[in-house]
């Protein structure tokens, strides 16, 4: 560490100097020197260790009882390695000479105390705050990375609280300290020292509103906690006790990265002293923090809760639907959780309302709901019902302007983890859906696209998906967990799959099998009446030229073959330059480890069973997954949606660290 200050010394009385311990202090020895002095030696007690640094090569070497020339181009440098007991303990001694040989013709005497001042955190990524002497400065990524870590404190750990706990600048419940990141204030030395200096925690006024800090003053009860940093304070006195030789705090997280926020945030503490007009500071010892990011989890993660709807429409209420989850949930192990219709107050989409991911820190891991600006009948239902002890929360409002359906977040997904022309994306990538390459048109709010990429550790990949009447990614691919090496497919809609399939059904002989065979809601279509409908076809062939489009951006953004992809049977329908699907979209499916949810097509019946589900049986069992195919035909399929956009699943996060990653 380069020398903080200089310390002038004088022939006709001692000097005295606070040094914090392990901080090279510059001492003058050219300020006050007898006439006819040519050089000078240097001499120090156990405890101090003194080096000569010379200008030219910057070279330092140890001070031994050889004599330096005064005209020379270097400095004197000293530093303490440990704590003083009492003040002026330690003592240097500076003799200056006229001659190379012969009695000194006067020496100054600096005397020196001891203290010990620094601020640490866990920049080693363990869990716990350890004492550290080198660059606490820098945030480095990367296994040999290092650098403490911040989680946005945007749970809520206490009931008498209606908001997220970032917004409390009083402590409502001590466990709401477990979110924090602990930070440890070293504070030795003889008291008299503290006495006539003063120690000040600051915050930077542009990380000021990034992050909160209490203090800990002994104690077990909430009074015990002050906040002491925030937006609304910059600087800290710090309230030393006598003897006390450490100081703890929390450090807790108050935004998440964005477009205008890259996620580091400082803190500084600074030994001042008092006893000089201006007050000078002595020393200052800075930690960086990196706020944790977002993070989104695919459908290759365990599922750990299933939420779902229960409405009521025109047909009735959804009851057939909620069996059908409560039995696939049962089959996956996991909990399904039901949103009351007087929570949702008859909105069924739930995907397009939230998508949830996590936060992640050395010390803890949450999860953390991401609420669309969409803001239809569910908008309460996060805020109320899932924030809460150890589940967070997180928005983004659109200014000026009301959301598209782009904005839902079934335009919202993340792939696996995938390997990109040698990067690793070991938390996937995120995919949204866009106008690209039609110009103009519908697009994802800039705000959120902004909040996606600002996370950095899952690299946003835009699609092409304004084509859509609804517009959403999943109502063209999906992705499965497999049994085998790869470990994943991607699944997408393939009206090209579905035509073929159907001539190879024709040819075979069964031309008169009917789509929405048992529908009597619905009239039937017999495979050669849809092989023979021009506009159906047509409308087909743009959907599989629009899906091509993105094949060739996914194959290509996330390192994808052919063999990794399966092309599930689906047609399309056109209204007002618009797509949707002509049957139940069986890509919109809730996938539950390796049991999949999927829309039933009520494709034409041969030999007592559906086409369309043999043919997805065929493709996706070999992979060791269980179809389970779902009546939604009336409830969802009718309203534009499908089992995808009626669910959402809360899955484990991954093993994998993110601060391990290079973005």
């Amino acid at each position: 560490m380069a020398p903080q200050r200089a310390v002038q010394l004088s022939l006709k009385s001692p000097t005295h100097a606070v040094c914090v311990v392990g901080v090279k202090t510059l001492v003058d020895v050219h300020s006050d020197v007898p006439q006819g002095a040519k050089t000078f030696r240097v001499s120090a007690s156990s405890g101090v260790e003194v080096f000569v640094v010379y200008h030219t090569t910057r070279e330092t070497e140890p001070i031994g009882k050889a004599r330096r020339p005064l005209d020379a181009k270097l400095d004197v440098v000293v530093s303490v390695d440990t704590t003083s007991k009492e003040s002026k303990d330690l003592k240097v001694k500076v003799y200056y000479f006229r001659q190379p040989e012969g009695d000194a013709l006067g020496h100054s005497v600096l005397y020196l105390t001891g203290v010990d001042v620094s601020l640490d955190v866990d920049t080693g990524r363990t869990g716990t705050v350890k004492r550290s002497r080198g660059d606490k400065k820098t945030w480095r990524w990367g296994p040999r990375g290092y650098g403490a870590i911040l989680l946005v404190n945007c749970d809520r750990d206490s009931k008498k609280s209606s908001e997220p706990d970032l917004a409390n600048s009083q402590l409502m419940t001590l466990d709401d300290l477990l979110d924090m990141s602990p930070m440890v204030l070293s504070c030795d030395g003889p008291d008299e020292i503290f006495n006539k200096h003063k120690l000040i925690l600051n915050v930077p006024i542009s990380d000021s509103r990034k992050v909160g800090v209490f203090c800990a003053r002994g104690g077990n009860s909430l009074s015990d906690y002050k906040q002491v940093l925030g937006p609304h304070d910059l600087s800290y006195k710090v309230e030393r006790q006598p003897g006390e030789r450490e100081i703890r705090f929390y450090v807790e997280g108050l935004a998440f990265p964005d477009a205008d926020f890259l996620g580091l945030v400082s803190l500084s503490v600074s030994l001042v002293d008092t006893g000089t007009l201006p007050e000078v500071t002595l020393f200052t010892d800075t930690v960086t923090f990196r706020v944790a990011p977002w993070i989104m989890t695919p459908n290759t993660q365990p599922p750990k809760e299933l939420y779902v709807c229960s409405v009521r429409d025109a047909h009735g209420p959804n009851d057939k639907f909620l069996d059908d989850m409560s039995f696939l949930s049962l089959k996956a192990n996991c909990k399904l959780i039901i949103c009351p219709q007087i929570e949702n107050r008859n909105d069924r989409w739930i995907q397009d309302e939230i998508e949830f991911g996590y936060i992640e820190a050395p010390h803890k891991s949450f999860p953390v709901v991401f609420d669309s600006p969409r803001n239809r009948g569910l908008r309460d239902f996060p805020p109320k019902k899932i924030l809460g002890p150890d589940f967070g929360y997180v928005t983004r409002e659109i200014p000026f302007s009301g959301p598209s359906s782009l904005d839902s977040f079934g335009n919202l997904d993340v792939s696996p983890p995938v390997t990109v022309g040698g990067v690793e994306y070991p938390l996937g990538r995120i995919l949204i859906g866009g106008n690209y390459p039609r110009s103009g048109g519908r697009q994802m709010a800039k705000v959120v696209r902004n909040f996606l990429k600002a996370q950095q550790v899952q690299a946003p990949v835009e699609l092409y998906s304004d084509w859509l009447s609804v517009g959403h990614v999943d109502e063209f691919l999906c992705f499965v967990p497999t049994s085998d090496q790869k470990g994943f497919r991607l699944l997408l809609a393939s009206p090209s799959a579905c035509l073929k399939l159907f001539q190879e059904k024709k040819e075979e002989g069964y031309g008169e099998a009917a789509q929405f065979d048992g529908l009597s809601y619905q009239e039937k279509i017999s495979i050669n009446e849809m092989l023979e409908d021009r506009r159906l076809r047509n409308d087909s062939l743009y959907a599989q030229k629009c899906i091509d489009w993105n094949r060739e951006v996914l194959k290509r953004e996330l390192g994808l073959d052919e063999s990794d992809i399966v092309d599930i049977p689906q047609l399309f329908t056109q209204r007002e330059s618009y797509a949707q699907a002509f049957f139940p979209d069986m890509v919109n499916m809730v996938v539950l480890d390796k049991y999949l949810g999927i829309p039933k097509p009520y494709g034409p019946i041969i030999n007592g069973h559906c086409c369309l589900e043999e043919k997805v049986r065929s493709l996706l069992e070999p992979l060791g997954l269980h179809c389970i195919f779902i009546d939604d035909y009336l409830s969802y399929h009718k309203l534009s949606g499908e089992i995808h956009c009626g669910t959402n699943v809360l899955r484990k996060p991954f093993p994998f660290k993110w601060w391990n990653m290079v973005p």
